[in-house]
């Protein structure tokens, strides 16, 4: 239920910096883009669901900036991100890209740490 529960409350705050990401992109900022598709990681983490959904968001960014690199690092990654969530084994802070360790923990910025702990909050 726990996890449920985290993912309702915690799929908003991912959409809007989904959301973020798409507004960027389409103004031609793709590297801004990809720091909101960083940020919608971070709190979809927790989140079997959301957290392949940021993945297979960052895999479709690289496709569309042609960066084949991340687009086959998201690629293992969303395999990654389903088996890992589910068996709780998140790099908790971890921004998700290619070119970070899959196995790092990173700090959490104060903003988005506030956002999880109240998503964590509701039972």
């Amino acid at each position: 239920m726990y996890r449920s529960t985290f993912t309702f409350q915690i799929r908003p705050h991912v959409q809007a910096e989904l959301d973020a990401a798409a507004a960027h992109e389409a103004r031609g900022e793709p590297i801004l883009a990809f720091t909101h598709l960083e940020r919608a990681h971070i709190l979809g983490q927790e989140s079997t669901v959301e957290h392949v959904r940021t993945h297979c968001a960052m895999f479709r960014w690289a496709l569309r900036q042609n960066i084949a690199g991340e687009a086959l690092g998201q690629t293992w990654r969303i395999v990654a991100a389903a088996l890992k969530t589910w068996l709780g084994w998140v790099p908790i802070g971890n921004t998700g890209g290619a070119k970070v360790s899959g196995f790092k923990p990173m700090p959490v910025p104060a903003d988005l740490q506030q956002l999880i702990d109240a998503a964590r909050s509701v039972h």
